[in-house]
């Protein structure tokens, strides 16, 4: 029987090697007075040598050593000097075979090891089974049973024969789900399901292979398209309680393969799994094509707005030169009726000679006009988006599982009229808050008021899904907050968390750094010591911060860089892999097994990165052809391995030497860089003023001290870039290591300096108007008085401590990845009516940003630190835009999936980038040394491996044959 490989070489010896680095030595390897007592009862030194290591072997990494084999030095050093003797005394063990045998034979009477062999297998290959379900990849199952039998003190079998017992344990397990998932459906179901399969949808495509092509639209037409599928799913009544007893991964797996198969492809597939794949997909893009069309008519609404203020500014720019006539003639009657009244002459008269009445009246008419004009509200035009919204709007209303808080039943009772499923002889008002804007507009003639209303609902629709006032059912973008928060038991265990159960412990604490804090600003405005600025008059003023950067850096950066040795971006990307096997983070999407064609594999994550697309890069490769690449793009490359693949390369970066020379990896920055796309951005109200009128998105992305682009983002170019700075922060391993982080004015919000404390972060954002903000304190009128004209206003403690449990559980769900913070952010922005929790969060904020600001002010350090790492993130956009070659640097994907993997390949591609040249800069530094030449810390802190210069990028990419 062939073997089964379910792992990497890489991986097996993750698993079976000894350990050599002295953290693990100290961990496993360290021996007990009675070991040492058993140890020394051996007569001979080196009998009592191998001894002690089967001891180690057994108990980490738990297996038996082969008869011959190496030991590493490291481990024969560190067991040696504990025993007393030299270590190559090991040399003359087990000289007899039957030593080693009675060695463990005596290992296992008295330590309790078993062989893995009759009921102890049994247990170990039943808890294998169960197991199995639950794993997330092959190496996580492995990883599992070999823990597993650590911890029965089972010894391990052979790898070839974990890696068949895991191997047929997670197709076992396959089998089970499918079957679990296909048991559920009736025949007339599975009728219905393989159907999608056969059924014609109209353009030679399959109805599945229809169904699974959405995406967010710009327009009506698009929004129909996305509700004819929704319509069609709804009509299939298949029950999302088919997948109650299934694992979420296991659901996303098969999500992702139906995605991937063709229909052809899938019919082949044996019954319980399509079925399975089929019946997945249909739950599963139900739910994914309902958050479209709600995405969808947020921007038909934006594009709506922004169509409503481009008219009423259009009318104002007509106006203008009506109005500077308008003010010549009145300029030139008054004048007039003036020296008339000066001279006691006919004002009658005056009038006449300056145009008459007729043409006093005109302008009074012509005044009203453009008073009426500049005062318009873009309200007023909204009206010319109502065919647009008519042609969709009952249907989606009709179509969406709408819920909604008590608060929005008003709002929802108007939708029902809208969908023409109830009826109303008055239509009202009542979703309206007091004072809104769009009263007045509602009371305008009949004809168009009826048009106003319905426009007016569906614009207070989009706020309301936005904020969570409103909400659909089994959504993960649009569901129910409440559901979606963790509860308080759980939120209180929740290790991450940096805040305190009680908030009276809070707010003592924070009362007392507060006044402390607003005494030594005071002290240092009185004596003229705050660095970089002071208080006058009660207004802050700050100079700009110079640059700290010794003189002989920069020769120092330009000779290291002369060191480094030309290299093609392919030997680059090889020689990366070999050290550290990125690669293997790309597993089969079926099977679980890593990538076999490498070269393949490199050469579509190179289209990626340099945004060639697999096209392009077929004809520039020497190895692979179009439909071989697509198919490993379309098996291999997804995002959980993409991240996977960045985290492998992060950690292995920052483990080099160099790298400790830049931080310890504890600080980040992170900020978003503008991309241009196509030209159907200004259509789908993708354009932000801040980049002109180009079409674009962005990556926010968060960058270690250590350089190394940890985390990676695509955003919508119009959004704040504020809530997603915690995304990067919780939900990568190496954001949870930072505790400083650095970001521009665009990604500070007080809800964002409140999170980051409750969460242990330190958050140093640069605020580009720091003179204009104001301090909150707890009692003002015990501020000093040097600082009387910063104050803001006051703390309102009671809110804080009314809604404490369920910041509790905010920052908890946060905490536990149960929802992007991103998400969770936006929606306390968006509330309307700033609910009690997000404006106890902005109370919080408001305290947080106080105590930053002060310590900004006085803090020097803190400023520059923050300085170098926002030139670190500017640094580190200059060499992706050097990278992005393809396309004249568009990204030129139609589809949200295929915008993010060209960004996190070109995130990855420029990791790997920087890790070849941190370790080439560290050899160029040894270089020096060896030649004498001086290389302090202190200069090394200064460079950088984010050039590329010496990389060659363009051409054709061809790989040496031995790979």
């Amino acid at each position: 029987m062939p073997r089964r490989s379910i792992l990497t070489d890489r991986q097996r010896a993750a698993l079976f090697d000894l350990p050599t680095d002295e953290a693990s030595m100290l961990r496993h390897y360290t021996l007990a007075d009675d070991d040492l007592e058993l140890i020394h009862a051996r007569r001979r030194s080196h009998n009592r040598f191998g001894f002690a290591l089967q001891l180690c072997a057994l108990r980490y990494p738990g297996r038996l050593l082969a008869p011959g084999e190496v030991i590493p030095l490291a481990v024969t050093r560190f067991l040696a000097a504990q025993l007393g003797i030299r270590p190559d005394e090991l040399a003359g063990y087990a000289a007899r075979e039957e030593t080693r045998h009675e060695h463990l034979a005596a290992l296992r009477a008295i330590y309790g090891y078993k062989m893995f062999t009759g009921r102890g297998a049994r247990d170990l290959k039943a808890w294998l089974e169960g197991a199995a379900e639950t794993a997330r990849s092959n190496e996580d199952l492995a990883r599992r049973f070999v823990e597993q039998c650590r911890a029965a003190q089972t010894i391990l079998p052979g790898i070839t024969v974990i890696e068949r017992l895991c191997a047929d344990a997670l197709v076992a397990a396959e089998r089970r789900v499918d079957a679990r998932v296909a048991g559920q459906l009736d025949d007339d179901m599975r009728t219905r399901l393989d159907a999608l399969l056969t059924e014609d949808a109209g353009g030679s495509v399959t109805r599945f292979v229809w169904l699974r092509q959405f995406e967010i639209g710009r327009n009506s037409a698009d929004m129909n398209r996305l509700l004819d599928r929704l319509e069609f799913l709804q009509a299939l009544a298949l029950d999302r309680g088919i997948l109650a007893n299934v694992q979420p991964h296991r659901v996303a797996r098969l999500r992702r393969q139906g995605e991937r198969y063709f229909a052809g492809d899938l019919r082949d597939i044996s019954g319980d799994r399509r079925l399975a794949i089929l019946a997945v997909c249909a739950l599963e893009w139900r739910g994914a094509i309902a958050d479209a069309v709600v995405e969808t008519h947020d921007r038909i609404v934006g594009k709506t707005w922004r169509e409503a203020k481009s008219r009423c500014d259009a009318r104002m720019d007509d106006a203008k030169l009506a109005l500077k006539d308008t003010l010549q003639s009145f300029k030139t009657l008054g004048a007039a009726l003036l020296e008339a009244h000066e001279d006691r002459a006919s004002l009658e008269e005056a009038v006449g000679n300056a145009g008459g009445w007729i043409s006093l009246k005109g302008l009074v008419a012509t005044a009203e006009q453009l008073t009426d004009t500049f005062a318009a509200d873009p309200l007023v035009h909204v009206v010319h988006g109502y065919h647009r919204f008519r042609r969709y709007a009952p249907r989606m209303l009709r179509a969406l599982d709408i819920c909604a808080a008590p608060v929005t039943e008003p709002l929802l009772a108007a939708s029902a009229i809208i969908a023409g499923t109830k009826m109303a002889a008055v239509l009202p008002l009542t979703f309206l808050r007091r004072g809104s804007k769009w009263l007045r507009h509602l009371d305008a003639e009949a004809d168009e008021a009826s048009r106003h209303w319905e426009v007016a609902v569906l614009f207070h629709l989009r706020e309301a899904f936005r904020s969570g006032d409103i909400w659909l059912a089994h959504s993960r973008r649009y569901g129910d907050l409440k559901e979606a928060l963790v509860p308080v038991e759980i939120a209180r265990v929740t290790p991450r968390l940096a805040m305190p159960f009680e908030p009276e412990t809070w707010l003592a604490d924070r009362k007392a750094r507060m006044a402390d804090a607003a005494h030594r600003l005071a002290r240092s405005a009185k004596a003229g010591a705050i660095p970089g600025g002071s208080i006058e008059d009660g207004t802050l003023k700050i100079d700009r911060l110079t640059a700290a950067v010794p003189e002989e850096a920069d020769a120092l950066v330009l000779d290291l860089y002369r060191r480094l040795p030309e290299v093609r971006v392919t030997d680059l990307l090889l020689e990366v892999d070999d050290e550290i096997g990125f690669t293997e983070a790309f597993t089969h999407l079926r099977t679980g097994v890593p990538c076999k064609d490498r070269i393949g594999l490199l050469n579509v994550l190179l289209s990626e990165g340099l945004n060639l697309g697999l096209s392009k890069m077929a004809g520039a490769t020497n190895t692979h052809d179009f439909f071989q690449l697509s198919r490993l793009s379309r098996w291999h490359v997804e995002s959980e391995a993409m991240a996977r693949a960045l985290a492998t390369v992060i950690e292995g970066q920052s483990r080099l030497p160099m790298a400790r020379f830049w931080g310890g990896g504890q600080s980040a920055s992170s900020d978003g860089q503008f991309f241009p796309t196509t030209r159907q951005g200004e259509a789908m109200n993708l354009i932000n003023a801040k980049y002109g009128h180009e079409p674009g998105l962005k990556a926010y992305t968060h960058v270690s001290d250590q350089f190394g682009p940890f985390a990676t983002q695509t955003i919508p170019a119009t959004v704040n870039e504020a809530p997603y700075i915690l995304d990067g922060l919780l939900l990568t391993d190496a954001g949870q290591k930072i505790r400083e982080q650095y970001a521009d004015t665009g990604g500070f919000t007080d809800h964002v300096f409140a999170v980051t404390a409750l969460l242990g972060f330190q958050f140093i954002p640069r605020i580009r108007d720091l003179p204009s903000k104001r301090l909150y304190l707890f009692d003002p009128a015990s501020c000093p008085k040097e600082l009387k004209g910063l104050i803001g206003g006051k703390i309102k403690e009671r809110l804080i401590v009314a809604n404490w449990p369920d910041i509790l559980r905010s920052v908890a769900t946060m905490a536990s990845g149960a929802m992007p913070p991103s998400q969770l952010l936006r929606k306390f922005a968006s509330y309307p009516r700033q609910h009690e929790l997000a404006v106890t969060l902005r109370e919080i904020g408001r305290v947080e940003r106080t105590l930053f600001i002060i310590d900004w002010l006085l803090d020097a350090d803190m400023q520059r630190r923050a300085q170098i790492g926002l030139n670190n993130g500017e640094a580190h956009h200059a060499l992706k835009n050097a990278l992005r070659i393809g396309r004249q640097g568009e990204i030129r994907d139609r589809t949200s999936e295929g915008q993010h993997f060209r960004i996190a390949g070109l995130n990855l591609l420029a990791a790997i980038v920087i890790y070849w040249n941190t370790k080439h800069l560290g050899q160029a530094v040894a270089g020096r040394r060896r030649e004498g030449l001086r290389c302090s810390p202190n200069l090394l802190a200064h460079t950088s491996p984010l050039g590329w210069a010496h990389i060659l990028l363009t051409g054709e990419y061809r790989w040496p044959k031995r790979a």
